[in-house]
């Protein structure tokens, strides 16, 4: 019996040991090749539209990433690793015809989707309520600001703007596109995959227009058939990554309100108030209901759609900064905000390896030296048992 409990003993030791190892060892995920081409406004006149092409081992991504007209992002995904994109530069720049921007070949598009950052609104928070409802200041049309040229760095694009006759202050955005999953090292830290890419927006310097003023952010999502359409937020109990923040808010597309999702918008409910933030810069942002949006309207704004859909649809959603008792625009001047975009499901977070061998170890050993002492005390009582019998007379 000894012998029997002393192997399960030994079984126990090497499925912890082995548990921890698989947990720190890590796995290898989905990988892409990335390659990159600029088409700079030096020789595009009106804005730069930037191409990340990443090839997978038998599909490929496209991101295009414009800001003739308003800024937008447009992720394709085609089922053949040897997809190309098409141009037909003169009436991509006209704005006027649809077509003028296609996948090669059109037959193996799997899905699409696109963002629009098409204005950027100002109120009045007097009364300090943050309710984005009213004191509202003339919006700040996007597609009417004055783009520089983006500034590329291997798979990373930042491009900035200002408003029309104004060199006060810029809104930026900086477009990353991954080969693999991981994080970045600034917060929100969001868990990226290789079929995502991260764009974080910042305000710098833009002079606020009172001195209690907040901002709202309205985006518009562009597809065919399933555009973005509902949000969904989910609760979870690790802060690890993001500190304070448990929820994350996901703006998902699904094909006939299946379980499936094609593509999706995914963000911590939180911004910051300074570019390298400690945890007292965070401050809550808060999303809308997505609402239904003329997409011919969409498309007059921005270029791509207009290249690239021929009957888009539109859903529009608004992100508002602050809450009622935060700090105001004008106490730092900045203020950033991150989001993933990408296809298929979003990347799920997950207790980082560490914790889970805090964890493993912290509830393992309890266990080890719990069998350990029942098997002690099975022993000593068999042995208490044997030595007061009565022995055999020969």
């Amino acid at each position: 019996m000894a012998a029997g409990i002393g192997r399960v003993f030994v079984i126990l030791l090497v499925f912890v040991f082995s548990s921890c190892q698989s947990l720190f060892g890590g796995g290898e995920s989905y990988k892409r090749q990335l390659t990159v081409q600029l088409n700079s406004s030096s020789t595009t006149p009106g804005g730069d539209l930037l191409h990340v092409r990443a090839v997978g081992g038998n599909d490929t991504l496209h991101f295009l990433f414009s800001s003739q007209g308003a800024p937008t992002l447009l992720i394709v995904h085609t089922n053949s690793s040897s997809s190309t994109v098409k141009v037909n530069w003169p009436q991509f720049l006209a704005r006027n015809t649809s077509g003028s921007l296609t996948v090669e070949p059109q037959s193996s598009v799997l899905y699409s989707t696109a963002v629009v950052f098409s204005r950027l609104l100002e109120y009045d928070d007097e009364n300090d309520t943050a309710d984005a409802t009213s004191s509202f200041f003339p919006a700040y049309e996007l597609k009417d600001f004055s783009w520089s040229q983006m500034n590329l760095s291997d798979f990373t694009a930042v491009l900035c703007g200002s408003p029309p006759h104004s060199s006060n202050g810029s809104l930026c955005l900086q477009l990353s596109v991954f080969g693999s999953e991981g994080r970045v090292d600034i917060w929100p830290r969001l868990l990226h995959s290789a079929n995502s890419s991260q764009l974080e927006v910042w305000l710098n310097g833009l002079l606020p227009r009172s001195n209690t003023s907040r901002f709202v952010l309205e985006l518009q999502a562009v597809g065919g058939a399933y555009p973005l359409s509902k949000v969904d937020v989910n609760h979870f109990i690790d802060d690890e990554y993001t500190p304070s923040i448990f929820k994350v808010a996901q703006w998902v597309s699904s094909a006939n309100n299946s379980s499936d999702v094609l593509g999706f918008v995914q963000w911590k409910p939180v911004a910051y108030r300074n570019s390298h933030p400690s945890l007292e810069d965070a401050t809550p942002c808060r999303h809308s209901k997505p609402q239904s949006q003329g997409g011919n309207s969409t498309a007059a704004s921005s270029a791509l759609i207009k290249a690239f859909y021929s009957d888009p649809t539109a859903m529009g959603m608004n992100v508002s900064f602050g809450i009622a008792g935060e700090p105001f625009y004008n106490t730092t001047m900045f203020l950033s905000w991150t989001m993933l975009v990408g296809v298929g499901a979003p990347p799920i977070d997950s207790f980082s390896p560490m914790v889970i061998g805090i964890l493993t170890v912290g509830l393992g050993i309890p266990i080890v030296l719990l069998l350990g002492g029942g098997i002690y005390v099975v022993i000593m009582k068999k042995r208490e048992t044997s030595g007061a019998a009565y022995e055999p007379i020969n």
